[in-house]
């Protein structure tokens, strides 16, 4: 079932077009990955969706609804850098959130003690925002935009301010919510999105470049890969040049150590660079025999 049909949109400030005529669909119960680097259109993107920015032209279709029906009550919006009053409590923050999405005072109270308890923050309910870390401010911004039981929840760039262990506690977080509502998940770090998206939508320069299920571009763009890496300041960067020229190697990317190469037969591949580097006494670091990733899809991409 179609939860969201986006049709044309686009966002010009003047002569600048941030988002330039874009087209998709988001069915219910999906989790999609909204990629791209800084300055691609993706803010910009949620912004709208959000109808916190109106868009120069193209329609959004909500649910069904009518292009142009106000749909905000359905949504969960976490900006990338959310405004919050440090003088409120976590709680007193959330219930606010409550209240602002239509819930009942009686009901917001409640409602709004299960999400702190869903997102981990049930214990520090009573303290001031102002006294949260950067981990427990994303997991407080995750409550109140889950509050309200959204239809669709947009999130910018959720994790990318946080260290490691705060990474790690909203991306858990974030894959046991994808199972009841459906997500539009803004972010650069592939890796995340590979975690938990099954679809994704690749802009760049405010256009979308490459979008559709995860699988099917991995099945789609997959090139055999063999990554490797060997000591900085050895005679075997040269050895990496040389490996370049070599029948099977189709393209390459060398830098500080470090090669990438496509090839036309990993077996054959990996056979021939193994038996050298042995030969030749090579200071391997590391050695990966594969195929291309999201990543390299990114920088096929943006780079082109």
């Amino acid at each position: 079932m179609t939860l969201l049909e986006v049709t044309g949109l686009s966002k010009s400030y003047g002569k600048q077009r941030s988002v330039d005529n874009i087209s998709f669909v988001i069915e219910a119960g999906q989790c999609v990955a909204l990629l791209g680097p800084n300055g691609a259109g993706k803010t910009t993107t949620l912004r709208m969706l959000a109808g916190l920015l109106p868009p120069s032209a193209g329609q959004i279709s909500f649910n069904g609804s009518l292009p142009g029906t106000d749909y905000r009550k359905e949504l969960g919006y976490l900006p990338q850098s959310p405004a919050m009053y440090r003088w409120m409590s976590g709680l007193e923050y959330v219930v606010f959130a409550a209240k602002l999405s239509g819930i009942p005072s009686r009901e917001a109270a409640k409602v709004s003690a299960a999400a702190l308890e869903r997102v981990g923050l049930a214990a520090a309910g009573r303290r001031r925002i102002g006294g949260y870390s950067g981990g427990m401010k994303q997991r407080l911004g995750l409550a109140q935009a889950l509050v309200h039981r959204p239809k669709l929840l947009l999130l910018d760039e959720p994790v990318s301010a946080l260290d490691p262990i705060g990474r790690r506690e909203v991306m858990e977080l974030l894959r046991e919510i994808r199972g009841e509502t459906t997500v539009i998940f803004s972010t650069h770090v592939l890796h995340d999105a590979e975690e938990i998206c099954d679809n994704v939508i690749l802009m760049n320069q405010g256009t979308i470049a490459v979008q559709g299920e995860l699988s099917e571009l991995r099945q789609q763009y997959s090139l055999p890969v063999i990554r490797l890496s060997v000591e900085t300041g050895s005679a075997a960067a040269g050895w990496l040049e040389s490996l370049a020229l070599k029948p099977f190697i189709q393209a390459s990317q060398i830098s500080g150590g470090k090669a990438v190469f496509n090839v036309a037969d990993v077996a054959l591949a990996r056979r021939a660079i193994l038996q050298e580097a042995v030969g030749l006494n090579i200071p391997l670091l590391h050695f990966e025999a594969g195929s291309s990733t999201l990543e390299d899809l990114f920088m096929k991409v943006v780079g082109s």
